[in-house]
């Protein structure tokens, strides 16, 4: 199996796991502790949570992945151009029309898990991370994603949108989905 491939199948069986243990249900004590610290440390600043929530709107993400394949497109990389929506476009949509309704946790009245907004964002960190050239830069791409996952996952909790399981959870289904979908792109030396 191949790293992306091992990658893909760690992520996806914690995705699953986590799933069967929040379904339908409400924080534990580990993810209600968590949630409150993150809630009161802060929920009583507005503009800090909606700069941490930024990067998961659609307004963002979009352009993103748009210019990311154009680019792409540019250097006649049609497959990475293809990667980008297919990677981005088939986690979002698997999340929303399979896994909500699935795992079934509801929260204000919607299905939290896994978070739809974590899935948008880690999709489009994860195609970046994985068109990075090989090396230092992969690397780079792919520590700068874990920190805008968890300080978007911050603004997520903090604004009452979803529970921390949530959102790793997304973050976990989003990776394996990418890895997945990367699969079948051409290598590039250095490719692991």
């Amino acid at each position: 199996m191949s790293g992306k491939g091992a990658g893909a199948a760690v992520t996806a069986t914690v995705t699953l796991g986590l799933g069967l243990w929040v379904a339908g249900d409400r924080p534990g004590p580990v993810e209600g502790g968590l949630q409150r610290w993150i809630v009161e440390e802060f929920s009583r600043d507005t503009l800090l949570l909606r700069l941490l929530l930024l990067p998961t709107e659609p307004y963002v993400l979009i352009p993103l992945i748009a210019l990311t394949a154009l680019a792409c497109a540019v250097r006649r990389r049609w497959d990475a151009a293809a990667f980008c929506l297919a990677g981005t476009l088939l986690p979002v949509a698997l999340n929303t029309w399979v896994l909500k309704p699935l795992f079934d946790r509801p929260l204000n009245g919607y299905l939290a898990y896994p978070s739809g907004h974590t899935v948008s964002l880690v999709a489009a960190l994860t195609v970046l991370a994985v068109l990075a050239a090989p090396g230092t830069a992969r690397a780079v791409a792919a520590a700068v994603a874990a920190v805008v996952t968890v300080m978007a996952g911050i603004g997520l909790v903090g604004s009452g949108y979803h529970y921390p399981v949530d959102v790793i959870g997304g973050a976990c289904f989003a990776i394996a989905a990418v890895l997945t979908t990367s699969i079948p792109l051409r290598r590039r030396p250095g490719d692991h």
